[in-house]
């Protein structure tokens, strides 16, 4: 997302949570020595917020504890407190009307540098708010343009890591490439995209790569393929090759500021007619919808 002036001033002047602290964010400081800083020694969730509520938050927060977990960082904050630190960054920068979406980080603190963890450092805790501009229409119907590349990345995607110099290399592939996103390719099969999860259809069939430590398991790709089983339309979690992503009738993209978006050209060639389906739009419809009614 590109911000505009007056989004750049907003944000470095925006209220941001740390460490137990609400200040602003041009005077958030962390120490050199923050093993996030050091070695990416750290976890983070990224939770869109339509007109001040926080989107799907059970689900970001289970997510962040369960990653957590897996590199043995104590999660500081109950489910109720993280919530109040929420709505207090929220209500603080005025978005209770508007949407935004949080930025949380968790590293394991800091400590002199050395591989082991150390034994009694406490966690550094951010939380900062970005502002969101709704979807471009004229964008998703002219759709999305993607390239393929090998996933270089390390053995556990499935980890929400601070660590994304993979990620970081292979979107800027896209970008040098004209393209909106990078989607990868791992021993002939998709994973995901560098930024985003993946879906295509064929013969009406949503299929989209089952979750393993290959790919990060997206709050917005398990809301889609809710939507899809609740509304009885076909979905499979399943393998989908690289050969499948060519020959598909449409592709998708899903993340948290995506939300799920059509991709109509692949490598500069065409997906099918080269427009957004008829697919995308019914579950485009269902997703706005199912917004809606949080709203409600």
């Amino acid at each position: 997302m590109t911000l505009t002036p007056e989004q750049v001033v907003q944000q470095n002047t925006s209220i941001c949570f740390l460490n137990g602290e609400y200040l602003p964010l041009r005077d958030a400081k962390v120490s050199v020595l923050d093993r996030g800083f050091i070695f990416a020694d750290g976890i983070y969730e990224v939770i869109p917020a339509f007109s001040g509520i926080p989107f799907r938050l059970e689900h970001h927060l289970k997510r962040l504890e369960k990653n957590l977990q897996s590199i043995k960082i104590s999660n500081p904050y109950t489910m109720v407190e993280w919530h109040k630190i929420f709505s207090d960054i929220i209500s603080n920068n005025n978005y209770l009307d508007t949407d935004c979406s949080l930025y949380i980080q968790v590293t394991r603190g800091v400590a002199k540098r050395d591989h082991v963890f150390p034994e009694n450092s406490n966690p550094t805790i951010f939380v900062m708010l970005n502002p969101m501009p709704p979807a471009s229409l004229e964008k998703l119907e002219k759709g999305l343009t993607v390239i393929t590349r090998q996933d270089i990345r390390w053995q556990y995607c499935n980890i929400k890591s601070i660590s994304l110099l993979g990620n970081i290399m292979l979107k800027q592939e896209a970008a040098e490439n004209n393209a909106d996103e990078t989607v990868l390719i791992r021993d002939g099969n998709v994973t995901e995209g560098s930024s985003s999860n993946i879906f295509i259809v064929k013969n009406g069939v949503i299929k989209t790569p089952f979750k393993d430590n290959k790919l990060l398991p997206g709050i917005t790709r398990d809301l889609i393929v809710e939507i899809a089983q609740k509304q009885k339309i076909a979905c499979e979690e399943t393998t989908v090759t690289e050969k499948e992503l060519f020959n598909a009738d449409e592709v998708w993209l899903s993340s948290s500021l995506k939300e799920v978006s059509p991709v109509c050209s692949i490598n500069e060639k065409p997906v099918a007619d080269g427009k957004p389906g008829k697919h995308w739009r019914n579950m485009y419809q269902l997703f706005q919808e199912y917004k809606a009614s949080l709203k409600l």
